[in-house]
């Protein structure tokens, strides 16, 4: 027991090593790395977030938004499997406009500041090829949102939407490249019997330039494609991020700059947050 204990503590550091690129990758990113958090181990992340000039086309809100603790947990089910829980936070939304919209009527925001839970998003990643001396390794995620944010608070669709993606994930050197690509299909706030199915896409780079420190990238969100106009809030949405991580034993520090690629997703902001890595059991 005391060798599997050490033998735990020493995957844990390995799997936040900048020493070790091929390990999944955390916060401040949402593209999804191929690789999963490892058998046993349990990967606990939190932050807060921050975006100015955020537009909810269904409720006709806009503003600047602020969400914590944005708290995500994912478990390592086997060498290869991954267990996902996402968007346990709470969004504030300081109103700076009003205009018409689709579900304005549904409204029951009094004053400048609106508040909702996020919506829970429950996921399992999947590992189907490890990584080669020149292939990159393969996976695949598919992941539930559920409507716990309603339409009277004006930040949430009251829809259930589906997602899944092929990931792909490649170290060069001191450097990890990792790819998305998948479909969402995403209800109609307006309807029930309405969807929009949008291709998904990420791509994010993680450099490391010292041991324990990196600098990543990535671009990350989805593209509408449907003729004419799309349900409303099914447009497409992405942002851009630029920050760093630190690494020291099983703790990640992380900090990133976010801009928006598209009007609805608010013009700049900003995240912090860490991430914690504990053995929490062993498969027999």
């Amino acid at each position: 027991m005391r060798a599997r204990g050490i033998a735990g503590a020493l995957a844990a550091t390995a799997l936040l090593s900048v020493s070790g690129p091929a390990a999944a990758q955390q916060r401040p990113l949402v593209t999804e790395d191929p690789e999963t958090v490892g058998e046993g181990l349990v990967l606990v992340e939190a932050g807060i977030d921050h975006d100015r000039d955020r537009r909810y086309v269904v409720s006709g809100l806009g503003g600047h938004l602020t969400s914590f603790p944005r708290l995500g947990i994912s478990v390592g089910l086997s060498p290869i499997a991954e267990f996902q829980l996402d968007g346990m936070s709470i969004n504030r939304l300081q109103i700076t406009r009003r205009v018409p919209a689709p579900l304005s009527g549904m409204l029951q925001v009094d004053g400048d500041r609106a508040e909702s839970f996020e919506d829970l998003v429950i996921g399992m990643k999947v590992r189907l090829v490890g990584e080669r001396t020149v292939l990159p390794g393969l996976g695949f995620r598919f992941a539930t949102k559920l409507p716990n944010a309603g339409n009277e608070d004006g930040l949430g669709l009251d829809t259930t939407d589906f997602f899944g993606s092929l990931l792909a994930g490649k170290t060069i050197r001191s450097t990890r490249f990792v790819f998305n690509l998948g479909l969402a299909i995403l209800g109609d706030p307006t309807r029930g019997d309405r969807q929009n199915t949008t291709p998904t896409y990420g791509f994010s780079v993680a450099h490391a330039i010292a041991r324990g420190v990196e600098i990543v990238g990535e671009m990350a969100g989805r593209t509408n494609v449907r003729r004419g106009a799309p349900p409303p809030g099914t447009e497409s949405a992405g942002a851009a991020r630029l920050g760093g991580r630190i690494t020291r034993g099983p703790v990640r520090l992380d900090a990133a700059l976010l801009y928006g690629l598209s009007p609805n997703e608010g013009s700049v902001g900003a995240t912090v947050g860490f991430t914690w890595v504990f053995r929490a059991f062993t498969l027999q």
